[in-house]
């Protein structure tokens, strides 16, 4: 009998028994359906939604004199001109500009940066810089936590958990406050594609914060959202994801792969990975640049960085964009119809989107734990491809099947029909229809543009701040 690891519940989450389902994020067992994902993804877009679905977050502290130079050298960003309080979108390269990780870096002091989910990328080159620089790296994984308040009474709620008044909050900024008496920090950023924050702090005080995150947002009808409906945000608001729309390419990058097997479990997410769909083991079309996500307007070339000399060859034509395409209703149906005729049937759409939480458990069939799954279908356009489609997800909120395309640029139309040759390679594959819609689909105003000022504010009597 092969021994099978132990899984702990996710440390900052409460556990109060009101999971209607668990399930793995790589080896955190977490709250997948609290109220039920249809409940969870469609009511928050009146309200808002309390989230814990990465609520531990692989987290580093990078302080000293050469922290901005060393964060400089190995992302796109640059940091010239960031201050305390404010937050970058963090992304590292390869040399070939494939993006190999990406995540949230924190300006919270003079020569003081914490980063979100750019670990172990960092700390691998952080090794590998023998020293070159003068700061200290501090693995804070598992020391902090991060919940998601998102929707149109996000605002409200923060106020009414802290007793302060946010309004003043600009986009991607953060500030410190207390809530149940622990020290947080508040930022303007999230996964709703609308309105949103996060809040962070120590995890000793994690349960106290949600507990009263949640006991605040009741009156402003706040649901509690699990992991199912948060990554549907993901597509619905056109941000593409890793380890959901496409994968990183750490097994490829010299060294960095048996740096990562020495330390069991920090490759876990690209260790063996299982590549579903039509697209099947052709990798490279599945790994991204910041041109193939939009995010290129994120790159400061005036720095050196690596991958810099591919990305500026690839600026000149980039040859993908990031679009949404929306799923033809009677070729999806008959992906369901397919499992009650003769035959083998198709790939099916269990669940309301591809990411696949059985990572990690043991498969009987190969007597082996089964690694993380991606799923990427080729998309054809007259018979020929010209990109990929992932993240499917089953959007509610506009009763249609939506995923992202990453496809030629010239046949980015909104409005062209193309195919998503949807199923495994080895099994029956069907042909969907689909057409290029806007992106992002999700039609509600940016983070960025929201009218905070229609917002209520808080009584003068409920401040404490």
């Amino acid at each position: 009998m092969t021994d099978s690891p132990a899984f702990g519940f996710e440390p900052a989450m409460p556990f109060g028994g009101d999971a209607l389902e668990t399930g793995l994020l790589g080896p955190i067992l977490g709250a997948q359906q609290f109220s039920g994902w249809r409940t969870e993804a469609t009511k928050w877009h009146e309200t808002a939604y309390l989230g814990g679905a990465i609520s531990t977050s692989p987290t580093l502290r990078i302080k000293g004199p050469d922290a901005s130079k060393f964060l400089s050298d190995n992302t796109v960003n640059d940091f010239s001109k960031m201050r305390p309080g404010s937050i970058r979108h963090g992304i590292v390269c390869d040399e070939q500009g494939r993006i190999l990780q990406h995540g949230v870096i924190k300006m919270v002091g003079d020569d003081e940066f914490i980063t979100m989910w750019l670990s172990p990328t960092l700390d691998w080159r952080w090794d590998r810089s023998n020293g070159a620089y003068d700061a200290t790296v501090e693995d804070l994984t598992g020391q902090v936590f991060l919940f998601q308040i998102g929707g149109p009474r996000s605002l409200e709620i923060i106020e009414a958990a802290s007793g302060e008044d946010f309004h003043n909050l600009p986009f991607t900024k953060h500030r410190e406050s207390t809530i149940a008496g622990g020290k947080v920090s508040v930022l303007r950023l999230g996964m709703a594609g609308t309105l949103s924050y996060e809040v962070h702090g120590s995890i000793s005080d994690a349960h106290a914060v949600y507990n009263a995150l949640w006991e605040a947002g009741k009156p402003f009808g706040l649901i509690k959202q699990g992991r199912r409906a948060y990554m549907l945000n993901h597509t619905e608001d056109g941000f593409p994801q890793a380890n959901y729309h496409f994968g990183y390419p750490w097994y490829e990058e010299p060294g960095f792969g048996d740096w990562l097997d020495a330390r069991p479990g920090a490759g876990f997410y690209n260790q063996n990975p299982r590549l579903l769909g039509s697209v099947g083991n052709n990798t490279d079309v599945r790994y991204m640049t910041p041109f193939d996500t939009k995010w290129d307007d994120v790159i400061s070339w005036g720095h050196e960085f690596t991958g810099k000399a591919a990305l500026q060859k690839i600026a000149e034509n980039p040859p993908r964009t990031v679009v949404t395409l929306v799923w033809n209703t009677e070729d999806v149906t008959d992906v369901y119809a397919s499992q009650f005729r003769p035959g083998e049937p198709y790939d099916q759409m269990d669940w309301p989107h591809d990411m696949d939480f059985s990572s990690g458990t043991f498969d009987s069939n190969t007597g082996e734990f089964r690694g993380w799954a991606y799923r990427a279908d080729w998309v054809l356009l007259d018979g020929e491809k010209i990109g990929i489609a992932s993240g499917r997800a089953m959007s509610l909120n506009y009763h249609t099947m939506l995923s992202l395309g990453f496809i030629d640029r010239a046949a980015a139309k909104e409005g062209t029909e193309v195919i998503v040759l949807w199923g495994s390679e080895g099994k029956p594959q069907k042909e969907i229809r689909a057409t290029i819609a806007r992106f992002p689909y999700l039609d509600a105003p940016s983070n960025a543009a929201f009218d905070v000022d229609s917002v209520p504010r808080l009584a003068r009597e409920q401040l404490t701040h």
